[in-house]
């Protein structure tokens, strides 16, 4: 596996016969040129801006001085490559409309943009400096050693060289001994550079393009696109109900009223009969479309709100039901729907698995919440986690309530009563004086 950081590099063999240590040589000598500019720049356009302020003029200096540190930053990004092959992806969001008024404003309320001033500041004053001075230290000084015979040759006409102006060399063998710890002194060099460049990458790393930076940002879209996805769904179900209600049954009862008015018209016999059958299967495929509407997305629902489609739910339930709810409003429809399908699906495990002699549906909202707790006298031993075979089915609507950051919980002892659960946060977007009906 081939390493993707200097630091990686220098932990196996090869290094100093690789491109890393030139890599990190790059990486710093380029720090240094830019760090220099980054400084140059930077006190240009303060001192510039603080002039002309009292002349309105140097106020848009400014602040686009504040900004300088979203150039330094995506030219560190781009640097980092030199000593880091990971990712180091940008931190900025997408403006919310187009235009130069729209960027500038996402940018200034942006945390990275102030994170990245306060690198472009440290780069500017403080970290170029120590870059030069570790490529001068652990390069220029070790090449100056091995240089030694050279100077030695030319510059001391064969007599005697000065090893970094510090003593004097008089004789071959000490010029090549020199030349020799020179060399000793670039491969220690070399790792020296290495660990510098590892070192000041991280500390870039943390400021402007930390390792999965980006996996909050990701999760945050991740999350809003489920519930986008949610409402999209809700939208969705609601058109199709709305075209099954106003189209395919309304022409169903046209189609059972017209059986029913020729039934009555034709003499007793075969046709007769032939048209009682035909009657009788369109009343029962009405039905049976009326039914898969209602569990599409009930227009009670839609019209009234949660409560008066709990108290629905519960009136066509096989186990009687109790209904406490206190709901004098209406909350956002993603949520009205969820907490209805739950309590629905848990009403429908009632009655099919529990062997309950009745139940109850209690609940309301208080604290920014929505809480429903639907509690069965039944023989228990309900298990959330099961599938529809096990007599649960709740774990898509689990999966759906937390879309909205809601829980849902479920206790059901052997022996009973089982209780199921549900809190969703939400506000109210409608308040209503009246009780639904």
């Amino acid at each position: 596996m081939h390493p993707r950081t200097v630091w990686q590099a220098m932990s196996g063999p090869g290094f100093l016969l690789s491109a890393w240590p030139w890599r990190a040589v790059a990486y710093l000598t380029t720090g240094a040129v830019a760090g220099a500019v980054t400084l140059v720049g930077v006190v240009a356009a303060v001192a510039a801006g603080g002039l002309l302020a009292v002349v309105v003029v140097g106020l848009p200096l400014l602040v686009l001085t504040a900004l300088a540190g979203i150039p330094v930053a995506h030219l560190e990004r781009h640097r980092l490559r030199l000593v880091d092959r990971d990712p180091a992806p940008g931190r900025h969001r997408q403006p919310s409309a187009a235009g130069l008024w729209s960027w500038l404003t996402t940018r200034l309320r942006e945390r990275s943009t102030w994170q990245e001033l306060g690198y472009a500041l440290l780069f500017a004053f403080l970290l170029w400096p120590v870059d030069a001075i570790v490529v001068t230290a652990a390069l220029a000084l070790p090449l100056a050693t091995v240089a030694t015979p050279l100077l030695m040759a030319t510059v001391g006409d064969g007599e005697e060289a000065k090893v970094l102006k510090l003593w004097t060399v008089t004789t071959w063998p000490a010029a090549c001994g020199a030349a020799v710890l020179g060399l000793l002194l670039l491969a220690l060099g070399a790792y020296a550079l290495g660990l510098a460049a590892g070192a000041r990458a991280e500390f870039t790393r943390v400021l402007v393009a930390p390792r999965g930076g980006d996996l909050g940002d990701r999760v945050v879209e991740l999350t809003r696109s489920r519930v986008r996805l949610v409402d999209a769904f809700e939208t969705e179900r609601r058109r199709i109900e709305r075209d099954l209600h106003d189209g395919a049954q309304q022409r169903l009862v046209a189609l059972t009223m017209a059986l029913g008015l020729a039934r009555l018209d034709a003499p007793p016999g075969p046709l007769a009969d032939q048209l009682a059958r035909a009657h009788g299967e369109a009343g029962k495929a009405l039905e049976e479309l009326r039914e898969l509407i209602h569990g599409i997305h009930p227009k009670v629902l839609a019209d009234y709100g949660l409560q008066a489609a709990v108290e629905d739910a519960a009136d066509r339930s096989a186990v009687p039901v109790d209904v406490r709810l206190e709901l004098p409003g209406r909350l956002p429809q993603a949520v009205e729907a969820a907490a209805y399908f739950v309590v629905c699906e848990a009403l429908a495990n009632v009655a099919k698995h529990s062997g309950a002699d009745r139940a109850e549906v209690t609940g309301g909202h208080r604290d920014g919440r929505l809480s429903l707790q639907v509690r069965d006298d039944g023989r228990g031993g309900a298990e959330a986690g099961a599938g529809a075979g096990a007599g649960s089915g709740l774990t898509g609507l689990a999966d759906r309530v937390s879309v909205l950051d809601g829980r849902l919980s479920l206790s059901s002892p052997p022996g009973g009563p089982t209780l199921l659960r549900v809190e969703i946060p939400c506000e109210w977007t409608e308040h209503r004086t009246e009780r639904f009906a």
